[in-house]
Parts: structure tokens; sequence; C-alpha cells
């Protein structure tokens, strides 16, 4: 059997999750039909970023690009925010209009829940394709919130790509270091730190002049740009950087300064600041840096409230296991599979998932249940 799902990002995001919460012995690859505004994950895995058609014939020319597709194995990650719970004040997450169960892509623990820790909120979620945090999740969450309140503005791809250039115009993003202050540079709202598979934990140096950062799995970001780019063999070897594989448990994590930039990924070679690859992530809030920042993971942008008087806010992501995807002939996305002898990688059962340290069977399964049906579940209950 094979899937096939249409819509963007989130979309595809969202039944991914649903297979991974089915926990199949076998689970049947997903291919997309690009119908959103960004649609990263069709375009990595060579569907395009366009309507492909709907007539007859070009129905049938897909279904037939999908019967030959190839199948490939993608990370999947697991993400995790904890927050001491406040005086006052709630800090869900703020999806577009203030409608936060909405927001399918993160989701508060329950107490019963093994991650939950007494005195504080955790939130946690999962994606395939990137992370990001700071000036680009903001304009994304303008754009969405201007699609709610006027959606017949948005009735097809070009017009919401020329609106999302006007909002990142709109809010200075172009000329950043002039029109927003220091208080939005990334140094001065949190820490980064990484670790390798052995579990070292190094604090990454950030340039005072980045504003975003981004943790990207797949070869496409914001309409098909590629951030990380393609490095010389000179600088990989002087860095230690390895082929940015979508099966390798490695995030490639890249950071921007202002819109201008971002406008470098369109010239050839075009990349953004490259930070590091690592198998986890960390960021560490500085107490009382801001009382909000702006995140997205796969399409889906929010808000995000901030504890005034706490040091203890930490986001963390960790590799959880394997998706299928597939993939068809234009494909951009490389798998270290496609490369190695797939018996000496140790990352080929989508159902697998890494044990950190000294990690409970149960923490193990927890872990897992990030997926459509848990995770992005919408509370219908809370719903006005």
């Amino acid at each position: 059997m094979r899937i096939i799902v249409a819509g963007g990002d989130g979309t595809a995001g969202w039944l991914l999750g649903v297979v991974s919460d089915l926990k199949l012995s076998n689970p049947p690859p997903i291919a997309t039909v690009p119908l959103g505004t960004g649609n990263n994950l069709p375009f990595s895995f060579g569907w395009g970023k366009k309507n492909p058609g709907t007539d007859r014939e070009s129905v049938k020319r897909f279904l037939e690009k999908v019967k030959k597709a190839k199948i490939m194995q993608i990370d999947s990650w697991h993400i995790r925010m904890k927050m001491r719970i406040p005086a006052e004040g709630p800090l869900d997450p703020v999806a577009p209009l203030e409608l936060p169960h909405s927001l399918h892509a993160f989701k508060r623990l329950s107490q019963s829940d093994v991650l939950n820790e007494e005195g504080y909120h955790t939130f946690r979620g999962g994606f395939w394709n990137y992370f990001s945090l700071g000036m680009d999740a903001q304009v994304s969450y303008e754009f969405h919130t201007e699609r709610k309140l006027h959606p017949e503005r948005f009735k097809n791809q070009l017009v919401n790509q020329s609106t999302y250039a006007k909002i990142g115009c709109s809010q200075g993003w172009f000329c950043a270091s002039l029109v927003h202050p220091n208080s939005r540079n990334f140094r001065q709202l949190a820490k980064l730190k990484v670790a390798d598979r052995q579990g070292q934990w190094d604090e990454l140096p950030i340039p005072n002049s980045i504003r975003s950062i981004v943790c990207l799995n797949l070869p496409s970001f914001s309409g098909g740009l590629n951030p990380w780019g393609i490095p010389n063999d000179k600088k990989s070897r002087e860095r230690g950087l390895t082929p940015p594989y979508v099966d390798d448990g490695l995030l490639e994590i890249v950071g921007f300064r202002d819109g201008w930039h971002g406008l470098v990924l369109l010239a050839p070679h075009g990349h953004g600041t490259r930070l590091a690859q690592a198998h986890r992530v960390r960021f560490e809030f500085h107490q009382g840096a801001a009382d909000h920042t702006y995140m997205r993971m796969d399409g889906e942008p929010w808000k995000q409230p901030l504890p005034k008087n706490d040091d203890t806010v930490i986001i963390e992501i960790s590799h959880l296991g394997q998706v299928k995807m597939l993939a068809a002939d234009n494909c951009i996305a490389k798998g270290a599979q496609d490369v190695y002898n797939p018996s000496l990688h140790s990352f080929a059962d989508g159902n697998d998932v890494e044990v950190e340290g000294d990690e409970d069977e149960e923490e193990i399964e927890s872990r897992r249940k990030f997926g459509a049906a848990h995770t992005f579940r919408i509370d219908f209950d809370h719903i006005d």
C-alpha cells in the first residue's frame, strides 16, 4: 500500500504523525501532492512545488509517478520544551489569531505523562523537516494570521507567496539592524548547545547578528531554498562536516541575520551561516530576556510566551526514529542508505527509537507518541 497526501507541509506532517502513532510493523510510504504555500516536503522528494493539476490526465500521470517512486527513509525528531509553572498568566503556545487549540504541532503534557515534571509545564511535539526560532517564524506567524483574517485574499500559491514576501518587508527584516533592537538577536535570547552521538554537549558560539536559527532535516526550506547549501570539500574537512543526508540522525543548524541574508539562498551556492551538525540540540533561554518568542515546525508557526523570572526554560530536540517517504525522479533529498551498505546503517527500522542514556521503556514509549493521535489532536472541549 502507498499513501498520497494532498496539501501543504502542515497537512503532510499531520499524516506522518498519524502513521507514526499506528506503530505498524511495515508502515506504508507516503507521497505528497504540493497544494500548500511552502511545499518543502514534496519538493524535497521530487513532487514539485506547484499543484500538478486536477484534470484526468494530470491525475493519471501523478499516480503513475507514485507507482514507480522509490522508498526512502527519513529521520523524525522529537522536541520537548520545559519551563516552571508561572505564578500568573498562561504559557501555552499561541497559534495565529490566538486559537491555541487549533495548533496541531505542539501540546502541553498531562500531569500523568512520564515526561512531565512536578512544578513545570512540559510541551512536546515532533517534526520531519525543520524547527526554527526567531525572525523567520515571526514572518510566518503574521502570514498565517493574515490568511485566517482574510481567507478570500489567499486563493492560489502565487498570491500566497507574494503576500509572504510583502509581510517580511513590512516587518523591517530587510533592515533589521536599524529597525529591530538587539533583543531580537538570538544570542540575547538563549544559548544553543549541541551533542554528538556519544552525548557530549558543547555550547555553540553564535554571532551577535544572528536573528533566526533553523534546525534542518531536509534540503528544502521556505519554498524550496536550501539554507545549508553544499560545503566544499576543504571546508567540510576543516570543520568535520558530513554530507547532509536525511537519514543520518543529524540535523544541520543554520543561522540568518536578516531578510537580505535569506535572499542569498537564491544565488548559486548561496547558504546561511552554517553553525553545526548535531544529533541532539538544546536551547537554554536567558532569564527575563523576552516575554515571548516565535517558533515554527514544518510550516506551523506559533507565538510562545516565556516566563519573566525563570532561568530554566529549555527546548531539547532529539532523534526519534524514521518514517518512509516516496521519492520521484527529481528527488533532491539524499540518503546515506543510498550510498552505504544498508546493513551497516543503524537506523533501518522506521519504528526503532534510540535509547538515550538511562531512559526506561516507559519513557521511550512516551516519546514515541508525538503524532497526530496524541500531540496533533485538537481539544474540542475547550474551543468556544
